[in-house]
């Protein structure tokens, strides 16, 4: 039982990160019928920022340390959110109204100068989080000992997915999202600014990911410029497996995912758990092909 729980609340951190690049990817997705696959490596940008400010910046040095990377938190989403924003209006907007393959090959595009750019500025060995950084305390729950950072992770994973969600069905600018996401031109005869909608989605989007790479690079200690592709992958399964376009879908296909993968490493392999993760999402598929909480991209967003 003590083995269960720790592995649960591994899964549970680990998949809080998967949830929060699946976000991007379902919120692009709803409003623009697109997946950015440059997503993963805005994401990788984010972990590589984090670890530029807390160590080259010296803020980490000058601040406390707990001081220092709730500031980097929040402008690594900052910077992440601006670039997404940028990448929206180079590579997607003048393409808007072409067919979706040339929005695609745009996306990819866009994904190979990110990672390329990142390996040709920081380099191609791996980089290493100061340990100082990494909260050293536990937790005692329920008889089993957790590490103090495992439910930080978790607890900072949740709150911003419970801030997103809240945001879009309680704000006006989320009602004009899910405007949009229902019919652009319907948006645009209601007043609505499109343009500044996508803009809006894009800086979201982005900044969560941006946020969740610094969280993975102080939960595991380490990074390299091609771990947009493994996370980024990983995002994209838990989206589909609660529902492309779905938000909530996309906050529970990252939970179970990151605890399906823990249980499979704990109880059957290490080298099986992705195996086995993307053996449920088949499975599920086949079943539901829409995902858990079904595909969502227009009222229900």
């Amino acid at each position: 039982m003590e083995q269960f729980f720790q592995q649960l609340l591994n899964g549970l951190a680990v998949g809080g990160i998967y949830a929060l690049v699946a976000l991007g990817y379902t919120m692009v997705y709803g409003v623009l019928k697109l997946i950015n696959f440059a997503h993963g490596d805005l994401f990788t940008i984010g972990a590589y920022l984090g670890l530029t400010l807390l160590v080259s910046g010296k803020l980490a040095g000058v601040l406390p340390p707990a001081v220092a990377v709730l500031a980097v938190f929040v402008m690594v989403g900052l910077l992440v959110a601006l670039i997404g924003v940028l990448l929206e209006r180079a590579a997607y907007r003048p393409l808007r109204g072409a067919n979706r393959l040339s929005a695609v090959v745009s996306a990819l595009g866009a994904s190979i100068f990110f990672e390329n750019a990142i390996m040709l500025i920081y380099g191609a060995r791996v980089y290493v989080y100061p340990d100082f950084l990494r909260p050293d305390f536990t937790v005692n729950l329920f008889g089993v000992s957790v590490p103090g950072v495992r439910l930080l992770i978790l607890g900072a994973s949740v709150a911003l997915m419970l801030a997103l969600s809240a945001f879009i069905q309680r704000t006006r600018m989320g009602a004009a999202i899910r405007a949009t996401a229902i019919d652009p031109g319907a948006a645009r005869l209601m007043g609505i600014n499109v343009d500044r909608v996508i803009a809006l989605v894009f800086l979201i989007g982005p900044g969560l990911g941006g946020m969740a790479g610094l969280m993975v690079g102080i939960y595991y200690g380490q990074i390299d410029f091609t771990m947009g592709w493994s996370y980024g992958l990983k995002a994209f399964t838990a989206a589909i497996l609660g529902g492309i376009g779905n938000i909530p879908g996309a906050m529970l296909g990252g939970l179970l995912l990151g605890v399906t993968e823990a249980l499979a490493a704990g109880y059957v392999a290490m080298a099986w758990k992705d195996a086995v993760a993307f053996l449920v999402l088949i499975l599920i598929l086949i079943i539901r092909p829409t995902g858990i909480l079904g595909e969502r991209t227009a009222d229900k967003l």
